[in-house]
């Protein structure tokens, strides 16, 4: 009955395990060295548990007297004392090593991420560029190459953690923290914010692209680009307009450059909204629009209910078709 009590909670935690949030799942060398790390010491605390155990046990069963005190001190040193503190020494020795900051040189990716609630400000400084790629709620790495993250936030300390990638950094107001990453795979993963930061904590998310530096390339030289958006009146754009969107919203090719909220430019690129909690549907755009603390409550975007849905669609298919 135990062993199937423990084999039911073992397969609930790793229910909870997928390859685009998981610290057993990495795609970068940091997260890589902490698996080794976490395994390692794991190893050594089961390698102490059985020896305790097995004392144990023996204590229980041997005969009374069976051991005079001089015996049993020289079991104390050398088992309780001596024994542990050597394993926990090689454990030291192991993982010290592993803990040191990667370095990084002004040659490296720049990335400045601002944690916002409920969202993610993303900056871009590639070297010998003076003036940053904005985005929000998207981070894309070159995989191979080595970045360097400029931690910060604008209101209250979240935490950044991408699970595969590194380890957790705190997002502190009025302090920047810097944290060096490579990563090793392509692919898509999720990064989160592991600090409570107000209601909608558990709806902050990014997704984070890891490419080929090719890829990663054409795609820099491409978002950069600033290429003016056709000024067709239509319904979704002149909407935008009216409504004032880009007084806090920026998007680049057009006169709305406003940094209040998330930067809008190649919107229809991301694979979702609101920071990682729907897929970007027009109805979905569309009713986050109308009613943006439905989805995310404490979210400091205004709510715009005299707005129709088929006016918050139109806006919605302008946000689409900016890629």
């Amino acid at each position: 009955m135990a062993r199937a009590c423990t084999l039911i909670i073992a397969l609930l935690c790793l229910s909870g395990c997928n390859a685009q949030q998981s610290t057993l799942s990495v795609f970068g060398a940091d997260a890589r060295d902490i698996r080794h790390i976490a395994i390692v010491l794991t190893v050594g605390a089961v390698v102490i548990l059985a020896i305790t155990a097995t004392l144990y046990i023996r204590a229980v069963r041997a005969p009374e007297h069976s051991l005079d005190h001089h015996q049993g001190m020289r079991m104390i040193l050398w088992v309780g004392a001596i024994g542990p503190t050597l394993i926990l020494t090689a454990l030291l020795l192991y993982a010290l090593p592993a803990m040191r900051p990667r370095p990084a040189s002004p040659a490296d990716l720049v990335i400045r991420v601002e944690g916002e609630q409920f969202w993610w400000r993303v900056a871009y400084r590639p070297p010998g560029e003076a003036t940053p790629l904005l985005s929000a709620n998207e981070i894309r790495l070159p995989v191979g190459r080595t970045v360097l993250f400029e931690l910060g936030a604008t209101d209250v300390i979240h935490s950044f953690w991408i699970p595969g990638l590194a380890g957790k950094m705190d997002m502190i107001p009025g302090r920047t923290n810097r944290l060096v990453v490579k990563a090793e795979k392509p692919g898509r993963y999720r990064g989160v914010c592991a600090e409570f930061c107000g209601l909608s904590h558990a709806l902050m998310a990014f997704d984070v692209i890891a490419m080929e530096p090719a890829a990663f390339d054409t795609w820099m030289a491409d978002a950069r680009a600033i290429v003016p958006l056709p000024a067709i009146a239509t319904p979704g754009r002149a909407l935008f307009d009216a409504q004032g969107c880009g007084a806090c919203h920026g998007v680049r090719g057009t006169p709305h450059a406003g940094t209040i909220g998330p930067d809008l430019s190649r919107f229809g690129e991301r694979r979702t909204l609101g920071a990682g909690i729907l897929p970007p549907t027009i109805d979905n755009i569309a009713t986050f629009i109308r009613a943006p603390q439905v989805s995310k409550p404490g979210v400091r975007m205004p709510a715009y209910p005299q707005l129709s849905q088929e006016e918050a669609r139109a806006i919605a298919h302008y946000l689409k078709g900016m890629r």
